[in-house]
């Protein structure tokens, strides 16, 4: 148990006790209302899905076959290992409902998959889906993760989000009163956002029915609208140092409380894609300094409380 914060490990835990479980990515060939038109085009300023997607996870194999290979990928690792179905790819709830619950079915009954994330903007939940997703729910754990961004609609507009923060608090709690696991996704840095900004929009998505929270820095890669952006000088951009962020991430933690878990704070592009802020650090290397951080600040309090 992590002694500063709820961590991902420890949620795990509470839907599957005693069982080792990996999330495997998966790319359903999917697109985003605001990227085919029907809201807006280019999609969301910073994203190119290439910085997350591993080999394995490619639209013109099937649901079952990208499975099949992700787990081949683990299983030398942890030969008991149980795996989570990880829709992740654009918004997995967009399309034919017909398509979309086939192929929730197909990898609920991969071997070894024991629960599913879906990976989705929260104006494209209708009630009719949660219902599906909730009958679902009573075979096998389903985890629905909201892309929200930030509170503040100023911003959602600036970076061609094409939704608002009402939809996602519309969306968090229909989602909770079908009984479905919930969490979402913040972006710290995005352009035009202080601190305090960042810090509010904490405050808000923990006033909401969620479980999981997942942050990470703004990054700003190669193939993206803000790269280009960045470059043509429309936009100014100013990215994190790694102590700012360790800062940042204390100030979220005192915020955040048990009930909810923090899965991460820090994503990391491929090194060919990314531009910045180049830490050179893996994810696990930066939560050891972050957690080395709170473990001082601790020792410190402690010790002017004693004197």
């Amino acid at each position: 148990m992590n002694p500063f914060y709820t961590d991902y490990a420890e949620f795990l835990q509470r839907i599957f006790p005693g069982i080792k479980v990996q999330k495997i990515s998966l790319n359903a060939g999917l697109s985003c209302p605001n990227r085919d038109g029907t809201l807006g085009t280019g999609g969301c300023t910073y994203c190119n899905n290439h910085t997350f997607n591993p080999d394995y996870c490619r639209p013109t194999i099937s649901i079952t076959e990208q499975l099949e290979k992700g787990k081949h990928f683990f299983a030398h690792k942890y030969p008991q290992m149980k795996y989570l179905a990880y829709f992740q790819a654009y918004t997995n709830t967009y399309g034919k409902q017909s398509r979309l619950l086939a192929m929730y079915h197909e990898a609920l009954q991969v071997e070894d998959v024991v629960g599913m994330i879906i990976g989705t903007r929260p104006d494209c939940m209708p009630d009719s889906l949660l219902l599906k997703l909730s009958e679902l729910n009573r075979i096998k754990p389903i985890i629905i993760e909201y892309g929200a961004e930030t509170s503040h609609n100023r911003t959602l507009d600036l970076v061609n989000r094409h939704h608002t923060w009402q939809q996602v608090e519309d969306a968090v709690r229909r989602t909770h009163n079908f009984g479905l696991s919930c969490g979402l996704h913040l972006i710290c840095g995005l352009p035009g956002e202080n601190k305090d900004d960042i810090l509010m929009t904490v405050k808000r998505a923990c006033q909401l029915p969620i479980d999981t929270l997942k942050f990470h820095q703004l990054q700003i890669v190669k193939g993206s609208a803000l790269a280009s952006q960045i470059e043509n000088n429309e936009i100014d951009v100013r990215t994190f140092s790694v102590d700012e962020y360790i800062d940042l991430c204390c100030k979220i933690i005192g915020i955040v409380p048990r009930s909810i878990a923090i899965e991460r704070f820090v994503s990391q592009a491929p090194a060919d894609l990314l531009i910045a802020p180049r830490w050179g650090l893996k994810n696990y290397q930066f939560t050891n300094l972050l957690n080395n951080r709170l473990k001082v600040a601790i020792e410190q309090a402690s010790a002017e409380v004693a004197q």
